[in-house]
């Protein structure tokens, strides 16, 4: 079996890291959670693009502990490579990951979700608001899937729960209390929200659908480099370290393609962004 040692070394050393710092004092405990839960899901990401492993059974089983509480991992799998289909990127109704809502869905909705929806596309609206908001809407679409008879969706969370109870009886036998994993676990889902925030916009054409953030800070690091997000959907299975490299060398080809939709760093999104919406809800170019 092919394995791909800088992935793996990462997977093992974030669950290193994980347990050690459950052991720390609160202080320092749920900051550093928080990190390590955003790496793991950016690990989780990678495993569903067949890293480290050609097995996908392999790779399901390093990624599986869902420390975050709030994905089933067979759930991001399936949405995720139905994000893949870039044809659909921000369709309201067939892109899985899009941010955005149908016209007449949003105008439907009350004043009052209207305005959370618009705080929401801040980027400190997204911080804050944004992992409840996410998580309301994808339990209610998984839970309208049930209901019609999708057993794919029902086995997806009937598997995930005895898998949140296994992480939270972990955690238990350690001095950090189940409030304050939890309150890291929120934490992690929002520092995954900076890097969903700028992903994806609404454009006329596929390639000018995808950013690129050209920052090599922690944040990068952190979402394992899918701040380069077009180069990722030209290139869905390249492992996360070579991106950047890949990237350098073919610079100019990919801000052509994504029609320059490009930000310097992370500095910059938060700078334009923290207290300002960057799009609409409505998807201001979808029309059904």
């Amino acid at each position: 079996m092919k394995i791909e040692w800088p992935t793996l070394a990462l997977f093992i050393g974030c669950y290193c890291a994980f347990a050690a710092a459950l052991f720390l004092p609160l202080a320092a405990a749920i900051p550093l959670l928080a990190l390590l839960i955003a790496l793991q899901a950016s690990l989780q990401h990678e495993a569903i693009h067949s890293h480290p492993f050609r097995a996908t059974w392999a790779n399901t089983l390093l990624a599986w502990p869902p420390l975050t509480l709030a994905i089933p991992y067979m759930r991001f799998y399936d949405t995720h490579l139905a994000h893949h289909m870039d044809a659909r990127l921000t369709d309201p109704f067939d892109d899985p990951e899009s941010n955005f809502l149908d016209e007449g869905v949003f105008e439907r909705l009350p004043p009052v979700i209207q305005g959370v929806l618009n705080a929401n596309n801040t980027l400190l609206g997204r911080l804050i608001l944004g992992p409840v908001i996410a998580q309301v809407l994808f339990m209610a679409a998984d839970l309208r899937a049930i209901l019609a008879g999708n057993r794919r969706v029902a086995l997806g969370w009937a598997v995930h729960i005895p898998a949140v109870a296994a992480v939270l009886g972990a955690v238990s036998l350690t001095p950090t209390p189940l409030w304050a994993f939890c309150l890291a676990a929120y934490g992690g889902i929002s520092i995954l929200k900076i890097r969903t925030f700028c992903e994806h916009q609404a454009h006329a054409q596929t390639g000018g659908r995808s950013v690129i953030i050209e920052d090599r800070g922690v944040l990068a690091f952190l979402f394992l480099n899918n701040n380069l997000h077009v180069v990722h959907h030209m290139n869905p299975n390249m492992p996360w370290y070579a991106l950047p490299a890949h990237f350098r060398t073919r610079r100019d080809r990919y801000l052509r393609l994504n029609d320059e939709y490009r930000f310097s760093s992370y500095r910059e999104i938060f700078g334009r962004y923290l207290l300002r919406g960057k799009d609409p809800v409505a998807h201001p170019l979808w029309r059904r």
